[in-house]
């Protein structure tokens, strides 16, 4: 990947941000390494069903938006707070080629995030990574449009990660130091995605009188303190771990660590297992959850009432009364509704929300296939085919091999899968991808509750499974009707128990092991962690600081060793951060330890086997 025409130009428009490149209308650009440039090309994986598919679902993966750019510049202001377009170019451009896995960015303008400030000039870590000989951050997608410069996401930023000491791109190893709540807690609205941290009501922000909405009904409503709520939504986004998202929109903060995308035979998805249904067994659902619902929440307004008991309208109204964007911002003083003020700059007014739309006669409910009743698809191919089309790519994807000792390694990994079978491990982690397929209700497994409830509230408005025929059309013709989707039996009561439906209390799958050195810290929470270097410290508090990242090898052991796994969980409570965002490292206690019969040496060939599982068995 060299410094290429093409991307000193782009550099160019990024830094001049519009000003003497206006003659160029239209620009838009995602980085995608070159094969050379990968540690293990996915093509090392099972090969393709469909070639065409495959290499469209790994162009989707880095390079598809489906237009969430339009919300994350627009509505959030994800360059218009502390970070900036310019400093952003800035930080890339001293970069030179270089390639780092935390890109280094000086805050633009001052933001107060509870009681710290952010000065202008001071650097933050953002956890970006940038490809070597790359001007541009993995899954980013940078656009300019007659002046007006956007970003948008795709599944590269969470899912490819730069390797330094190979130089090379791992696909399918998560982002583990990415400081996305930092970030967004840096927006100049925050607000825009409130609805994913604890706050429970609106009604302590309520304080204005004359600051109110006109409801769908007809009535008037207040709406909340605009920078009051945005000063608590910043609160509850910045408590986010590095290389952590939260992804349900369940009015408590609750985020999970990043998975891989190694995810041959790894099936259900998502940390509950919710991701059961539909192409791919329930992975192309997954793809879907994260466009449909995560990166555009103006699309939940028709279920605000369901979700967050809100009328449509204040709700967007709330999204939208710091919006940077004038064409976005709605005015309580103004003559327009915030549905009007959303439909009048919307790019895809025919759809809810402002990504890119096929639209279920059941939306916005959910249906077990899909959050909303949205599926998100690009004009002129068919409904959710860049969904399947990743999911066909990813399936592809294995996990470099992670370093080991050489002397006698074929014995310490046969020892370690004894110990592996021993203490009872391949009960639940079996099959080729060492995963039995379940869903374990949250009590069992001993893990927080709260997160194992996140798509309770969708039971409310509930339709049955149901999905658009493979190869229907987009735009979708008028008049055509979805497919039901078959869910019987066992399977209808762990994807009612996923989704914490039917008075469970919802659970967590039993998650593949595949790639466990790209992807400490460990459990769904990302809690078991110890941290890098000889001092070993155990919590997610050395981890705060994306220069760091944790120690896979003590992490793991700290997930079969209760005295080191009490260490872990007494220092993550001691942590306000954590205990803010409910990051724990409880649970799953299932020890291989001295108490359970381990010797330490037995110990150590475990943890050594659980890091050399990089593909799936055949």
């Amino acid at each position: 990947m060299g410094w290429s025409r093409p991307l000193l130009a782009a550099a160019g428009i990024l830094i001049l941000a519009g000003g003497a490149v206006a003659g160029l209308a239209r620009f838009s650009h995602a980085p995608m390494p070159g094969e050379a440039d990968l540690a293990r090309p996915a093509r090392a994986g099972a090969a393709p069903d469909d070639d065409a598919l495959f290499r469209r679902g790994r162009e989707a993966f880095y390079r598809e938006t489906f237009g969430n750019e339009v919300f994350l510049t627009d509505v959030m202001g994800m360059l218009d707070g502390g970070l900036s377009l310019y400093e952003v170019s800035r930080a890339l451009t001293l970069l030179a080629g270089r390639g780092t896995t935390n890109l280094q960015v000086r805050i633009a303008r001052p933001v107060t995030i509870g009681d710290r400030t952010y000065q202008p000039g001071e650097l933050i870590a953002t956890g970006l990574d940038v490809a070597r000989g790359s001007l541009f951050p993995l899954g980013i997608r940078t656009s300019y449009d007659r002046g007006h410069v956007r970003m948008g996401i795709t599944c590269a930023l969470c899912h490819a990660a730069f390797d330094p000491q190979s130089g090379k791109v791992v696909e399918g190893a998560p982002n583990r130091d990415l400081n996305v709540g930092l970030m967004m807690a840096l927006a100049a609205n925050t607000t825009a995605y409130y609805m994913h941290g604890s706050t429970p009501s609106l009604d302590p922000f309520r304080t204005d009188p004359e600051r109110t909405v006109r409801t769908r009904e007809g009535g008037r409503q207040r709406l909340p303190d605009p920078d009051a709520l945005e000063a608590a939504a910043k609160v509850e986004a910045a408590s986010w771990p590095p290389g952590s998202f939260d992804s349900s929109p369940d009015l408590v903060t609750n985020p999970t660590s990043i998975p891989s995308s190694f995810t041959a035979e790894g099936h259900p998805y998502g940390w509950s297992g919710h991701a059961a249904l539909g192409p791919y067994r329930g992975l192309s659902a997954l793809n879907n959850n994260v466009h449909a619902l995560n990166s555009d929440t103006t699309a939940q307004a028709d279920a605000a009432l369901a979700l967050f008991g809100l009328d449509p309208d204040v709700y967007l109204g709330t999204l939208l009364q710091r919006a940077p964007s004038p064409s976005f911002r709605f005015d309580p003083k103004g003559n327009k509704t915030p549905s009007q003020v959303l439909k009048a700059a919307d790019p895809t007014p025919d759809a809810p929300g402002l990504n890119s739309y096929a639209v279920l006669p059941s939306a916005p409910s959910a249906n077990y296939v899909t959050t909303n009743g949205l599926v998100a698809s690009a004009p002129g191919e068919p409904v959710g085919y860049a969904n399947d089309a990743m999911s066909a790519f990813q399936n592809s994807l294995w996990a470099p091999a992670h370093p080991a000792p050489q002397e006698n390694l074929a014995e310490i990994l046969a020892l370690g899968r004894a110990v592996f079978e021993r203490a009872g491990c391949a009960g639940c982690h079996a099959g080729p991808a060492y995963t039995d397929h379940r869903v374990i209700p949250a009590p069992e497994i001993g893990t927080e509750p709260s997160r194992a409830r996140s798509f309770a509230r969708t039971e409310a408005s509930l339709a049955p499974p149901e999905a658009f025929a493979p190869g229907t059309p987009f735009p979708v013709p008028a008049g055509t009707r979805p497919v039901p989707v078959p869910l019987e039996g066992a399977q209808r009561a762990q994807v009612q128990l996923a989704w914490a439906h039917a008075g469970t209390p919802g659970g967590y799958k039993v998650p593949n092991l595949i790639g466990l050195g790209q992807s400490a810290p460990y459990l769904h929470d990302g809690g078991v962690a110890v941290g890098p270097g000889p001092e070993h410290r155990p919590g997610i508090a050395p981890l705060l600081d994306p220069a760091f990242q944790a120690d896979p090898a003590e992490s793991l052991r700290a997930l079969v060793d209760r005295d080191l796994r009490a260490r872990v969980v007494a220092a993550n409570r001691a942590l306000p951060r954590a205990v803010k965002a409910r990051v724990t490292g409880e649970g799953h206690t299932y020890w291989a330890d001295a108490g359970a019969g381990v010797t330490p040496d037995e110990q150590e060939a475990l943890v050594r086997y659980l890091l050399s599982l990089d593909a799936p068995r055949e």
